[in-house]
């Protein structure tokens, strides 16, 4: 029988390197000896004995007992007759004859909440209808192509209301009404929260006690299947959420599974989150290694994912995340980098982009260590994409402060600049920013609601013109005033009967669709000659001007921001040369809810020297304002003057090495 476990097995489990384990262990319908039934194998290597049951032997911790496979820790056996859809639990008899009940860490399908066992299934009967999709992203990942993410509580995206199934509504019928928004506010990827099995809807996911089964809250594995393919035959990318940093203490879960610490480092000072109430992993651990990588290639491989969030990664890099003086451990050179962490994300990284080269790794790392987006051969941790929480905190404080007195925070507008290309950025506003007390998006706002609504409007429009991708959490793009919470449905009752929140919910569906046609946004994201700035210290003013670049040189933009409740006319503003420019894109359109301050004709540049430029253009500039010219950048011509010195220079250089 193919699902038994070999020598071979053993040799790549323990060497941390088995990256399909999970095909062997788990429950899988299996046949042996001319019977068909399940093969169920577990990794249990501190207990004393171990069995399977479930409802196919009363659940009678006698009747099947599990057989130690040579020199691995793995308990295994072959149960007749028992097919898809069992309910089953390991029973752990542990060394000091205490019993335990366990669910499956490879198992595929759980019980609803708040029940907890394991459920026998086969996720190979599901026929994929995304090849083409699949084709083309096995190529690797480019980041010059636009990218702008929906981040998504399926749970409270939308609620049911026909008293079924607490709520939730399934994959399959999210799937249709989710790409169909998604596709028509311009989003590229949607991001899904809370997918991994977990027992308690308020961690939102978070707290993992089923790494390899997607929740059954919203259906079965073959229905987050459909989820996902359907969502690609509509041009959609999934990302999940991802979890290798901690896991819960639930009795039903990973934590002591054999009665002993297994999965968690045994030393609590390295092995438990003293703030989360959670277990840390055991990184230097082969087979618990080993254990988060195949499950990181499994949402991967077998479901198609486009891509891995993974979530606090700063708390995995640092021994003291968290903890005061006293409470942890230095590394064997007295620092507080976790070498064993460090060492696993390189592999993690390097061991998917070799086997899923168009996959996405994003990390949401809150500090400054070095190097998260650059190769492991070059001293990276080699994730795709990082997180720009360093643009978040200050952008968000920046925008709380009441216009007259922004003056004093400038610095907050400007500093992401000098960063910008030190890794390749998403710029999130996310559900961590709207939860917890800290109201949402418009709550955040100063003034009254118009003036609320215009801040808005400038905040999401320097979003998208800032270098880096772009992630917003649901609601937010249609101005929800009330604190996200997972227990109801994000208020989709506003689009209906407030204007206010329709017109902002246009302007950001344009803004998107904007953001994804013009290269300049996107196609040097990852590179300094795609930004250029005009005038970036006009504190008194609540300014900033740059420009953002292609390649070509073709159809650029210049952007003004105007972060004060104050009209300008005929403002004046330094260009990077001579030309025309046409506006393109403004946030004061009156179905924004703007006063409908528009430059509607083409602007030709005059040689009035202005911001340090040689150039520059008058234009109306509105109150709260974001106006967007396009045009073609032409470099300035050097001298011949210039040109002979630059000649004279080069030779010089030429000689003195010998050329």
């Amino acid at each position: 029988m193919k699902h038994r476990i070999t020598g071979f097995d053993n040799y790549l489990f323990k060497a941390g390197r088995h990256y399909e384990i999970y095909e062997k262990l788990g429950a899988h319908l299996a046949e042996e000896d001319g019977e068909t039934g399940t093969y169920f194998a577990v990794w249990a290597p501190n207990a004393a004995s171990v069995s399977v049951v479930g409802d196919f032997n009363g659940w009678n911790i006698e009747k099947n007992p599990m057989e130690p496979v040579e020199g691995l820790g793995i308990y295994d056996t072959f149960v007749p007759e028992v097919g898809k859809g069992e309910l089953y639990k390991y029973v752990i008899k542990t060394k000091s004859g205490e019993i335990l009940y366990k669910a499956d860490p490879y198992g595929n399908l759980c019980q609803v909440r708040p029940e907890n066992a394991s459920i026998v299934t086969d996720i190979r009967d599901y026929h994929w209808t995304d090849g083409d999709w699949e084709a083309k992203k096995k190529k690797a990942h480019e980041t010059n192509r636009p990218m702008a993410v929906y981040e998504v509580h399926l749970g409270s995206w939308k609620k049911s209301f026909d008293g079924e199934n607490n709520g939730f509504v399934g994959y399959r019928r999210l799937a249709g009404e989710l790409a169909e928004y998604v596709n028509y506010m311009g989003y590229t990827h949607v991001e899904l929260i809370g997918i991994a099995e977990h027992p308690l809807d308020a961690s939102w996911g978070y707290q993992v006690t089923g790494y390899y089964a997607p929740t059954s809250r919203y259906g079965t594995p073959e229905d987050f299947m459909y989820f996902i393919d359907y969502m690609h035959s509509q041009g959609i990318g999934v990302i999940l959420d991802w979890v290798p940093a901690h896991f819960p203490k639930d009795e039903h879960g990973l934590a002591h599974f054999d009665g002993m610490a297994l999965y968690e480092h045994p030393d609590p000072r390295r092995g438990e989150h003293p703030d989360w109430g959670t277990y840390i992993f055991n990184y230097q651990r082969p087979e618990v290694s080993n254990f988060l990588v195949a499950n990181a290639l499994f949402w991967l491989e077998k479901f198609h994912v486009d891509g891995l969030r993974v979530d606090a990664v700063a708390s995995m890099l640092y021994l003291d995340y968290g903890r005061q003086a006293g409470q942890w451990v230095p590394n064997d050179e007295g620092g507080r980098e976790n070498k064993e962490a460090v060492e696993f994300l390189k592999h993690l990284n390097s061991i998917i982009h070799r086997r899923c080269p168009g996959a996405m790794m994003i990390a949401e790392e809150s500090t400054a260590w070095p190097k998260v987006t650059e190769i492991p051969e070059k001293g990276g941790l080699g994730f795709t994409y990082k997180w720009n929480m360093g643009w978040m905190n200050d952008f968000l404080e920046y925008m709380k402060v009441d216009p007259y007195f922004r003056k004093y925070d400038h610095y907050k507008l400007t500093f992401s600049f000098e960063y910008a290309y030190s890794e390749k950025y998403i710029l999130v506003l996310s559900h961590d920013e709207v939860v917890h007390m800290k109201g949402s998006m418009i709550g955040k706002m100063p003034g009254d609601m118009p003036d609320k609504f215009g801040n808005l409007r400038a905040a999401y429009g320097f979003m998208t013109a800032h270098p880096g991708k772009k992630l917003l959490f649901m609601g937010q793009d249609f101005a929800q005033i009330r604190e996200w919470s997972e227990e109801r449905s994000i208020d989709w009752f506003l689009l209906d009967n407030e204007p206010a929140h329709r017109e902002l919910n246009n302007y950001y569906r344009d803004l998107l669709h904007f953001y994804r046609s013009q290269p300049a946004l996107y196609e040097l994201d990852d590179d300094k000659a795609g930004f250029m700035w005009i005038n970036g210290g006009d504190t008194e003013r609540n300014m900033l001007t740059f420009c953002r670049m292609t390649k070509s040189g073709k159809n650029c933009l210049l952007f003004h921001f105007n972060f004060s409740p104050v009209v300008y006319k005929d403002f004046r503003s330094g260009v990077p040369c001579p030309g025309t420019y046409t506006e393109i894109f403004n946030n004061s359109r009156r179905e924004y809810g703007g006063e409908g301050l528009l430059n509607e004709t083409p602007i030709p540049s005059e040689p009035v020297a202005w911001d340090y430029q040689e150039n520059s253009i008058q234009y109306d500039l509105p109150a709260f304002g974001m106006v967007a010219f396009q045009f073609d950048y032409v470099p300035p011509k050097k001298s011949k003057a210039k040109g002979r010195r630059a000649r004279k220079s080069n030779r010089r250089k030429a000689a003195d090495k010998g050329v």
